[in-house]
């Protein structure tokens, strides 16, 4: 049976470094999630500020990194527990991006809707990484959650305006 577990962020890059297939471990973070299977660390996620200075508006979280070693749900899990802590932290979107060739499936079960394509094939400007291969050259998707907040009388459902 699948658990969620508080990690550091120190523990879920050592996760990542280990296990992503295509992903170095992320320099910053709000707050990180684990999954265990009771026994170890089956996956994590990593959750921080979108990496589009654009999408940084202060309600928008980014789940940067998602990494499991394949069992089953796990994603999933990880995606549906990142939303929650991120609606009772105030925020009203998560986004998230993978790579065109995945499919999406564990986004889908987790309410998430795709928005089409978005970035680039690589990335470009002052803050292109040095190691221009450790990202894969492959365009992305971009993936959103929106938040139902309760307003101030109370009802949910309704997203508050700010």
């Amino acid at each position: 049976m699948l658990k969620l577990v508080p990690i550091t962020l120190r523990q879920a890059n050592a996760f990542v470094q280990a296990f992503h297939r295509h992903h170095k471990p992320s320099v910053g973070h709000k707050f990180s999630i684990g999954v265990s299977d009771g026994e170890k660390l089956v996956g994590v996620a990593i959750c921080g500020r979108p990496v589009s200075r654009r999408l940084d508006d202060g309600l928008t979280l980014e789940v940067n990194r998602v990494c499991t070693d394949g069992t089953k749900n796990a994603c999933s899990m990880l995606y549906g527990a990142s939303c929650r802590a991120a609606k009772a932290m105030g925020y009203r979107r998560v986004i998230t991006y993978i790579l065109e060739s995945e499919p999406g499936t564990s986004l889908k079960a987790a309410g998430f809707h795709c928005e089409g394509r978005a970035g680039g094939l690589e990335w470009n400007g002052n803050r292109k990484p040095k190691d221009a291969d450790q990202y894969p050259h492959e365009m992305k998707t971009r993936w959103s959650k929106e938040m139902e907040v309760a307003t101030n009388a109370g009802k949910t459902g309704e997203v508050a305006s700010i």
